[in-house]
Parts: C-alpha cells; structure tokens; sequence
C-alpha cells in the first residue's frame, strides 16, 4: 500500500516523520510533494519518495493525504482531480474550516471516499490527539484504515464534522496552549531561583506525570487536585491566586476564541 502526502509544510511535514517513525508504510511507499526543495531534499535522503508534481503524487498513492493552506486545497485538489479513482483510493483532507461539502463538489464523481483529518504536531513523535471525520457515505473498510494509519500516530477520535472545529481548537491548537503555560511556569521556576533549562525540565515532568496520574486512575481533574491540596496550604492558596486572574476563564475565552 502506498500513501501521498501533499505539501509537507509544518503539519504535513510532521505527518511524514511520524509516518516513518510508525512503520505502516514502507520509507520507499511514502510520497512527498511540495514545491520547496528544501523539503524533499530533507525526506529524500531518508528514502521517501519526492517530487515537485502532486498529480504523479497522486496517481501513485493508495492513500492521498492533502496538507495545505486552506486557501490552496480548491486549486490542489482541482490540479490532482484527473488522477484520482473513486474505486482504488481514499482521500484525507487536512485543512482547518474547509467543508466536505465544497470538496465534493470540486471533485464531483472522482471523488474517493472523504476523511477530514485534523491532527496536532506531536504527530511527529507519534503522540498526536487527531480527529477523523468520515464524509458521505465513506465505506467502513476506509474509515478502519484511515484510523488505523493515524492510530500509530497517536490517539485518535472519530468524530462528526460539526465538532471538527472544536476538536481544532482543544487539540491542534490546544498544543500550543499547552506549551505557553509550560513557557510561563518555566520562567515563574527561574524568578524562583531555578536556571532556565531546569526549571523547564521541571515543569515539563510534572505535566507529564499529571497526565499519566489522570489516565492511571480516570480520575476528573479535580478530584486528583484534591489529592495534593490540604486545609491552608501553598497549593490551594497557589490555586486560587491563579483563578483571582481568571485562569480557567482564561482558558475556556482561548478555547472558543480559536473555535470561531
């Protein structure tokens, strides 16, 4: 089985690394196609497949994974629509607020069986949280194997398309949100009188252990903060210090901010 990814910018790029890392495909049945030779260059010498012309991408591929600028996938999908075969391929569309419907009817009936797939960068490490949505009437072969490709990339959830955009902004933005209170904690650890590298180690450790202690136990995140808060200690009064700034407020006005 062979898969395309085209355009392998920040996203698409991630993609291809954790496709590699993940062994579904072989290195020689990956394809890239992407207009910077910058680009192939770095995945070529790891024996993937490159070239600069997405129709021969396309016409390749089992699976072909399209990952632009929303502003693009009209025309890219216009340009590879010749190449496409309803009967032989499916098709993932990787581009945050593009509808399936718009898709399928640039494509009309060369239109494979439709995923719209929203992954996050830690796909590169295999530790994505992503998205799949089957459109139509996509077949249930190709969903299972549209999951079972990004289930080796991480985890993953089918959802509808009208959850698309949350699911956007909780995870694949979410990342980034992450990594600013990692940024922030990390430079209150330096005020503290840790070195910079320290006191990003530091806190990096502690999310990691708070997410293993959550899937550990299932339990809510509150009931785990109780666990570490005591009758007039440094964490609750931590704690609400944190909500007298509008924490949690902060996070939920983030959340639907980018949901818009």
């Amino acid at each position: 089985m062979k898969i395309a990814v085209i355009g392998a910018g920040a996203m698409g790029g991630a993609t291809v690394e954790g496709l590699m890392k993940a062994r579904y495909f072989k290195q020689e049945d990956i394809t890239v196609s992407d207009p910077a030779q910058q680009v192939l260059d770095k995945f070529s010498g790891k024996g993937v497949t490159t070239t600069t012309d997405n129709r021969s991408a396309a016409a390749n591929a089992d699976v072909v994974c399209v990952f632009v600028k929303p502003w693009l996938v009209e025309r890219v999908l216009k340009d590879i629509k010749p190449e496409l075969n309803p009967q032989k391929q499916t098709l993932v569309v990787v581009a945050a607020g593009v509808k399936s419907a718009s898709i399928q009817e640039w494509l009309g009936e060369q239109c494979p069986p439709l995923f719209l797939v929203i992954p996050n960068i830690a796909i590169a490490q295999l530790a994505s949280m992503t998205f799949i949505v089957p459109c139509g009437n996509a077949p249930q072969q190709n969903t299972d194997l549209v999951e079972g490709i990004f289930a080796k990339m991480g985890t993953t959830l089918l959802t509808d398309e009208a959850h698309l955009a949350a699911g956007t902004t909780l995870a694949s933005c979410g990342i980034a949100y992450a990594m600013r209170y990692i940024r922030a904690a990390a430079e209150g650890g330096v005020e503290l009188g840790f070195k910079a590298d320290d006191a990003k180690k530091i806190v990096m450790q502690t999310m990691k252990g708070a997410v293993e202690l959550l899937e550990a136990t299932g339990l809510h995140p509150e009931a785990a903060i109780d666990l570490v808060t005591t009758p007039g200690g440094v964490t609750i009064k931590g704690l609400n210090e944190m909500e007298h700034a509008g924490f949690t407020s902060a996070v939920i006005r983030g959340l639907k901010a980018g949901a818009k």
